[in-house]
């Protein structure tokens, strides 16, 4: 029976946002950073890869279970860029990395394109141990439009650009609570616990 897991993840955002879906399953997530861990590299081009690199990582470091997650945006027209380089999307524009210069090079290299199409992608991997030849995997993807300009005030990341059509409105714009029931990371950590629930309990 598992009780403790390890996040190869050291954003608060992120831990609360896990903690509340695996409390059903009695488990208690905890932030590798609070156990002394350093960051993986993530040297890979997909989530997954990223993903399991973390987990295991986190695994190896603490002997204890691990759950790691690797997320960004997918922009169609841009072949599915920026992918795992989301979070230094801005970066490559001469900008400082941060979620605002993130939307706002975003929009600019999206003036003049008018297919929108878009996915925020999240990937959650759980690992028992470090060589566990079976990691659970766990894909959520939330499909919309890079809107024109930003809108709302809640969520983080690329949320006020992101609008999605069945709700008319942004990420940013929905509360919090309907928000997550319906984003990437939200669809992917419910897989996980059904999937835990499955093979781990």
């Amino acid at each position: 029976m598992v009780s403790r897991i390890v996040l190869a993840s050291n954003n608060r955002g992120k831990l609360a946002e896990l903690q509340a879906m695996l409390v059903p399953l009695g488990m208690e997530l905890v932030r590798q950073a609070d156990l002394g861990i350093p960051e993986a590299a993530e040297p890979f081009r997909t989530f997954v890869e990223n993903a399991l690199a973390k987990a295991r990582h986190a695994a190896a470091h603490s002997k204890l279970p691990a759950l790691a997650d690797d997320a960004g945006l997918c922009v169609d027209a841009f072949g599915g860029l920026p992918g795992v380089d989301t979070a230094y999307y801005a970066t490559q524009f001469g900008y400082e990395k941060g979620d605002d210069h993130n939307v706002r090079a975003l929009l600019e290299q999206m003036r003049d394109v008018d297919h929108r199409r878009a996915a925020l992608v999240s990937t959650l991997v759980a690992v028992r141990s470090p060589e566990d030849p079976e990691p659970l995997i766990a894909v959520g993807r939330a499909v919309g439009e890079i809107a024109r300009e930003p809108a709302g005030e809640h969520g983080f990341g690329f949320d006020p650009v992101m609008y999605i059509p069945s709700f008319g409105a942004t990420f940013a714009q929905l509360p919090p609570e309907v928000k997550n029931a319906n984003s990437h990371r939200g669809q992917a950590a419910r897989q996980m616990v059904q999937l835990m629930r499955e093979r781990w309990l």
